[in-house]
């Protein structure tokens, strides 16, 4: 189930959103994981028994490790357990496939391996218990003796299935008490409203010329019709990403949650390490604080700090997905931004020039890595870098950029671009004394009502007509 259905709009929210709050405060736990252990099955029910059983091991392992006095090595059996079923359905074929591409030329027979098909969400909620367990080693959280509250930890519907990657002890004194108020649910409402318009009006339209372009066979690719495909990816990504953490971070807010912020108009960065202080917040902060720091960080020199660099990187390309594309885009990131500490010295100091030159130069490299991210195969986005760079004469062109393009197009690109610079952010400051006047007149609410109602009628039409798609990050 998507936030982007009918299904999810019309029946499982308001039915969730009813029975939470007709439920007595003690057992609203109970209601609210109840309804979330439905939400997942309802998409993967085959896989539901894989998380509940995922959540008991850790549920007992964090009593346990609290209170051990070997706790160095029971932490890292749980991690390791965690890992191992992670591997075993994410990584284990791509293993396997490289393995026998090494034993086939030697004369040896080949592993034979079923491919696992891969349990929506197993990457987000693997990285949850591994946090828990962590923090609960460092004493930097207390185990939750109240398995309610733990699997409400982990299930809970708005991050369950694509994040943000939120940590337990963020949100461990929310998960015993916490209050949802009128502002809360209309300020949670609007701000689902404004990422459900993200997705649904502009990524959902954008997808159709990505599609269209990525889809395209190599010797047929023309140059203008991959930078068109390759411009209307990268903001697609952003919109439909942003977009469904913006409707996360509203949905909990709803039931009384705060959520951290994912995304901070990564767009707007003035180098690459700006830009992944900006993108997907949750899951570079994750990296940094749970592998780079424990690995010594920027304390043991420079080449040790390039290393850990490389290190954690390379795992973020893995942790996407099990193929080359992906850690090789991993590590296109981490020579960026070795680049920028060994030669540019990032930063966003000196003129506007030079500061508009680093801007530049982040939004090319981004779009040229996320070729990477979007292609099929190593040997598809060769064939569309060629196609970039006008190295490739295409031998009848399949798809042709008057057939992408459209004045709607070219209005929808430019929305997309003023608003992934930060537009909306910029309009929100420079109204802060209307907006204070409003909210001292208790007017607020409704101006942002009435503000966000043509987004949502608009997406509400889309949905209906069938006009939409699964989230990108729902494939890891």
């Amino acid at each position: 189930m998507v936030f982007s259905s009918i299904a999810f709009l019309g029946f499982f929210l308001p039915l969730t959103f009813l029975a939470y709050f007709v439920t007595p405060a003690r057992w609203r736990n109970s209601t609210l994981a109840t309804a979330s252990i439905l939400f997942y099955a309802w998409g993967e029910p085959r896989f539901l028994l894989l998380m509940l059983v995922s959540i008991g091991i850790n549920f007992r392992l964090a009593i346990w490790l609290d209170r051990a006095v070997n706790r160095k090595r029971l932490v890292a059996i749980g991690v390791g357990i965690n890992l191992f079923i992670l591997g075993a359905f994410k990584y284990a074929a791509f293993l396997v496939d490289n393995l026998n591409g090494v034993l086939l030329p030697l004369g040896f027979d080949p592993i034979v391996m079923r491919p696992l098909p891969l349990p929506i969400g197993i990457s987000f909620y693997t990285f949850h218990a591994i946090s828990y367990l962590v923090d609960i080693y460092r004493r930097n959280a207390s185990p939750n003796r109240r398995f309610v509250d733990y699997t409400l930890y982990i299930t809970l519907f708005p991050q369950l299935v694509a994040g943000p990657i939120v940590r337990y002890k963020d949100i461990q004194a929310q998960l015993a008490k916490r209050l949802a108020g009128l502002d809360d649910v209309t300020a949670g409402a609007l701000r689902f409203t404004m990422g459900l318009a993200k997705k649904v009006l502009i990524a959902n339209q954008l997808a159709v010329v990505a599609d269209a372009g990525f889809s395209v066979p190599g010797g047929q690719l023309a140059t203008s019709v991959a930078w068109l495909s390759l411009i209307c990816y990268t903001l697609q990504i952003y919109f439909d990403f942003s977009g469904y953490s913006d409707m996360a971070i509203g949905l909990a807010r709803m039931f009384g949650f705060r959520f951290p912020e994912n995304f901070n108009y990564p767009y707007s960065a003035s180098s690459m390490q700006d830009f992944w202080r900006r993108w997907h917040m949750s899951l570079s902060t994750w990296f940094r604080d749970y592998v780079y720091i424990p690995l010594g960080g920027n304390q043991l020199g420079g080449l040790r700090t390039l290393a850990n660099l490389w290190i954690v990187f390379l795992l973020t390309g893995f942790w996407h997905g099990a193929t080359w594309n992906f850690i090789l885009w991993g590590a296109a990131h981490g020579l960026l931004l070795t680049i920028e500490r060994v030669v540019l010295r990032s930063g966003v100091e000196g003129d506007t020039l030079r500061r508009g030159v680093r801007h530049a130069y982040v939004i090319c490299a981004v779009m040229l890595t996320w070729v990477l991210f979007r292609a099929d195969s190593i040997e598809h986005a060769g064939q569309f870098y060629l196609a970039l760079f006008g190295l490739a004469q295409p031998d009848g062109a399949a798809v042709t950029f008057a057939s992408l393009y459209s004045t709607h197009l070219g209005l929808l690109l430019l929305l997309a671009i003023v608003l992934a610079g930060g537009a909306f952010r910029y309009l929100v400051n420079a109204g802060a004394p209307l907006i204070a006047a409003l909210r001292a007149r208790s007017l607020d609410g409704l101006c942002a009502a009435l503000f966000v109602a043509p987004a949502l009628i608009l997406s509400g039409m889309s949905i209906a007509l069938g006009q939409y798609n699964p989230f990108i990050y729902f494939r890891f």
